[in-house]
């Protein structure tokens, strides 16, 4: 039979884990590149952007288009990383907790 009392020591202590985890997260800084080193952008774990860098070659009017493209590739690479180091995160301190199908962490 399943102690209560233990499930819910177990439950409040994932939960201190998970916000420890995400207050860890959003701390945590990525470094995301795109156009060889062109353009540069820092995000935080939560996909917070801290800081963008564009070398001067690529400030050109004629060339705002693919400017614009390459800050939401550096933008995307950076949440990648994030993503799944948040994910790697979670893997090792939960591994072994199976949840239903659908169903993500953190809530």
């Amino acid at each position: 039979m399943v102690n209560f009392n233990q499930f819910l020591q177990q439950a409040q202590s994932m939960q201190a884990k998970m916000q420890e985890m995400q207050e860890q997260m959003g701390q945590t800084e990525y470094i995301g590149k795109a156009g060889g080193g062109l353009v540069t952008m820092i995000t935080t774990g939560r996909g917070e952007m801290r800081k963008i860098t564009i070398d001067p070659s690529l400030i050109k009017p004629e060339e705002k288009e693919i400017l614009e493209d390459l800050i939401v590739a550096a933008f995307n690479d950076a949440k990648s990383k994030a993503d799944a180091d948040s994910q790697n995160s979670m893997t090792s301190a939960f591994g072994n907790i199976s949840l239903p199908p659908g169903i993500k962490m953190p809530f």
